[in-house]
């Protein structure tokens, strides 16, 4: 098998709109909550969201082309050209048949459909935008970002929910990692907040319906009560290790395991045991062939609603026993809210720098202690710290789980 190595990345958040930039707002502790700009929430029981906000999109993409494709569509384009532009691949490194794109959404286009279908109801079809189709189908970003940079391997997909970007990333390096990839753009993008969309996430009772964005989302407190919805997008270049050590490539960590795993018990709800969320860790861990113990970090899901945040921290506590207590574990979604499809991406980025910067990013806006979880969430403020190995964990509706382990370069 071969060795698989990260080295490029974009990043598209709402508290930051590079690389840079997300790097310095984690270190900070920045909030990127506030009220929703995006339509008049009157009427709505929860206001609140994580926008992406200040994006010079003409910087990245002709704007013509830029109003022919969904705001997810736009994120990820503008990440996926950052990644592409920072890894400094150039025509010829690679085989086109070997360069592979895997993007995940969990809702693509899903602005766009409620914009024509209100179109359609109210001006008749005729009135329906020609792009329709295009702009709201998942598999049209890495499409897109094929037709740009002409890769012609495996370009694929993957909708698990709030785990698509995390299994994005995770089945490219098994391409790579097996064989049927060289190299590989990856990662996830999400625009969800919408109308409808925030309108069906208020009606199952999983936003926070609080108004003060410094107790909205707060993971593992005590008074958490939902998640803030947030939007996005991170990209990696993934490069098979010989061959990035051969074009003189700049690499960031080493992807060293992957677990994915499915719980098979609820449409929304975690297994209350917690079992496939600890499978997950566990299958990454071995894979990586490492001791529990030897994981420095660990980025957590941390939804900031009460039953996922139990539930990891169940997890957690089965994968590594009495280490448990004393590994950091942190929740990034306290900064940016929960991107979706795209959570999974922007935080193995966030581990990506807390490895690269020797720091662990803060759960921010934690007050009250909740007795039955009690690991070291790193509250309030980014820690000074070693990490060798970052775990990252994502969990999605359906039961998906999945966890990343990347290590250091050395």
């Amino acid at each position: 098998m071969r060795r698989v190595v990260v080295t490029g990345m974009g990043a598209v958040t709402p508290i930051g709109n590079n690389i840079d930039e997300y790097l310095s707002a984690l270190m900070e502790g920045k909030c990127g909550i506030s009220e929703i700009t995006l339509f008049d929430t009157a009427g709505y029981e929860a206001r609140l969201g994580a926008e992406v906000k200040g994006l010079k999109v003409e910087d990245y993409i002709d704007k013509k082309e830029a109003r022919r494709m969904d705001r997810f569509c736009v994120f990820g384009m503008v990440a996926a050209i950052q990644a592409m532009n920072d890894a400094n691949i150039k025509e010829g490194d690679y085989d086109p048949y070997r360069f592979s794109v895997i993007v995940g959404s969990g809702v693509g286009g899903v602005g766009t459909v409620e914009d024509e279908s209100l179109k359609f109801a109210e001006k008749g079809p005729s009135r329906v935008s020609p792009f329709y189709v295009p702009m709201i189908i998942s598999n049209i970003l890495p499409g897109q970002i094929a037709i740009k940079y002409n890769c012609k391997g495996s370009v694929l997909a993957v909708v698990t929910a709030c785990t698509s970007g995390t299994n994005a990333i995770g089945e490219a390096y098994r391409q790579i990692k097996s064989g049927y990839a060289d190299a590989a753009v990856c990662g996830g993008s999400e625009a969800g907040i919408t109308k409808a969309g925030v309108a069906g996430f208020i009606n199952m009772k999983a936003l926070t319906t609080s108004k003060d964005p410094s107790r909205a989302s707060i993971p593992f407190d005590a008074e958490r009560s939902g998640f803030v919805i947030g939007e996005g997008s991170a990209m990696l270049v993934l490069e098979e290790l010989e061959s990035a050590k051969r074009r003189g490539a700049k690499i960031y960590a080493e992807i060293v395991g992957y677990g994915s795993t499915c719980d098979a018990h609820h449409i929304t709800a975690p297994d209350p045991e917690a079992q496939g969320a600890a499978n997950a860790m566990a299958q990454a861990i071995k894979e990586a062939n490492i001791a529990p113990s030897q994981v420095s970090y660990i980025n957590a899901h941390g939804t900031s609603t009460p039953l996922n945040d139990l539930c990891e921290t169940k997890a957690i506590k089965m994968v590594f026993g009495e280490y448990a207590k004393k590994v950091p574990v942190s929740s990034t979604k306290s900064m940016t809210g929960h991107l979706l499809g795209a959570a999974g991406a922007i935080e193995a980025v966030a581990s990506i720098l807390a490895i690269n910067h020797s720091f662990i990013p803060p759960t921010i806006n934690y007050k009250v202690p909740d007795p039955e979880l009690d690991l070291d969430y790193v509250p309030n403020a980014m820690r000074k710290h070693e990490v060798k190995y970052a775990l990252s964990n994502s969990f999605g509706f359906g039961g998906h789980n999945g966890s990343l382990l990347f290590k250091k370069w050395e």
